[in-house]
């Protein structure tokens, strides 16, 4: 997935080395007992302003505890984290992604509806679908800071010039495809196909009304209600022409920079993006849409990170207060007024739109709230980063039609079913 602002609470260093190693309440570097550590994969220096703000609200909140932030790049915190799970060396609370999950719930603590009132929380505090975020198999391992979904950005001034209708809520996949081939003139496509993981299923996912993972954990991404979806996808390419085909698999977000570069009037995208893709460099028009009706409703998907309590942790009553803190409303309405990112929070998601930009904020708030109207946590399997690890280089060659996609998602369900 390309990652631009998926997660707001992206990290510093508070009087520690900036790295994931010694971080536990136990292990190589123990902390006494009123030192609690986070661990959050790193960001910009705004990002770093923004989570000093919050560490200064969880503080404020737990002045007989001493608050310390590790942090690595994304790429090397997940490497780490392993190492660290593996060494009972985690950080008491550390960071986690929804689609990341799977490959780490041994290192997690299983939350307790009496763990979230230690932690001075309750389901009832976040959105609907939020809490589902940092769930497996139906156990919950984290609660999340903020929520995104994936949506249609379009180019206006591209789709009105080519005569082609705007997208809307309720509009249907055969609106879509008119729009697209409408758009497809001029040396310029209607749309911009999706290379990450959200971005070429969100669409599959849809139309068919099918996650390709089930409830219980495991993989159907050969099923074959997402797998007719997931072809018709491919058919936008090589069949309908209304996109380009993918040059390179090392192009992860080819759907998004064609749509930015204006050489693709639609492109699918999460929610997180949605202030950088209407107030963009090139000066365009740009909007925004739920993503089309399917025959099955409007599935979408409920994404983002939050945070979870290390099994190791020595200090789980602190640690969850800690947590608690990080999501309580004084630290998620600093979030949602920044205009960071669209808290998870449900008080505190109204102070997001008050934040934007009165020319666009009318139109955000109605496509979030149609948006994230029916959404359900992503599912992960056992085996789904290695599942996505193998999609992905594939799609290239099925989108300049070397490559069958039934092909591809049937050899992955042999290769990956738990």
């Amino acid at each position: 997935m390309k990652k631009i602002n998926l997660v707001p609470l992206v990290a510093m260093t508070v009087g520690a080395a900036a790295v994931l190693t010694g971080c536990s309440g136990s292990g190589s570097a123990p902390k006494d007992d009123n030192t609690i550590v986070i661990d959050m994969w790193a960001g910009s220096e705004d990002d770093t302003t923004a989570l000093n703000e919050q560490l200064k609200i969880a503080q404020e909140q737990n002045p007989d505890l001493k608050i310390e932030l590790r942090t690595a790049p994304w790429g090397d915190f997940f490497t780490k984290l392993t190492t660290n799970m593996a060494s009972g060396n985690m950080a008491c609370v550390t960071g986690m992604n929804s689609g990341m999950l799977s490959s780490y719930t041994d290192g997690f603590v299983k939350l307790t509806d009496e763990d979230l009132k230690t932690a001075g929380l309750s389901k009832d505090d976040f959105a609907p679908g939020a809490t589902e975020i940092l769930e497996n198999k139906g156990d919950m391992y984290g609660l999340p800071f903020d929520v995104s979904t994936m949506v249609t950005y379009y180019n206006e001034d591209q789709l009105t010039a080519a005569g082609a209708d705007l997208p809307k809520a309720g509009w249907s996949f055969e609106d879509f495809e008119a729009t697209a081939k409408k758009a497809t003139t001029g040396g310029k496509y209607g749309f911009g196909i999706g290379m990450g993981d959200f971005q070429w299923q969100a669409l599959p996912i849809a139309k068919s009304g099918t996650q390709p993972v089930t409830e219980d954990g495991e993989l159907q991404i050969g099923d074959s209600a997402f797998t007719d979806a997931a072809e018709w996808y491919a058919s936008l390419v090589t069949e309908q022409k209304v996109a380009a085909p993918v040059a390179s698999a090392s192009d992860g977000g080819w759907g998004e920079n064609q749509f930015t570069s204006e050489n693709a009037a639609m492109a699918v995208d999460g929610t997180w993006n949605a202030v950088g893709y209407l107030t963009n460099d090139a000066g365009f028009k740009a909007g925004l849409a739920p993503l089309p009706t399917g025959a099955n409703g409007n599935l979408s998907l409920v994404l983002g990170s939050g945070f979870g309590i290390a099994e190791t942790c020595e200090n789980k009553e602190a640690a969850l207060k800690v947590m608690g803190s990080l999501l309580s409303k004084d630290a998620q309405d600093y979030v949602a007024s920044s205009g960071r990112s669209y808290p998870a929070r449900a008080e505190s998601q109204p102070l997001y739109f008050e934040s934007l930009d009165e020319a666009y904020r009318d139109q955000v708030k109605a496509v979030f709230d149609e948006a994230f109207k029916d959404v359900e946590g992503q599912r992960v399997s056992d085996n789904w980063a290695k599942v996505g690890t193998f999609v992905q280089p594939e799609l290239v060659s099925v989108y300049n039609g070397q490559a069958d996609m039934r092909t591809v998602l049937e050899t992955a369900q042999k290769q990956f079913s738990n």
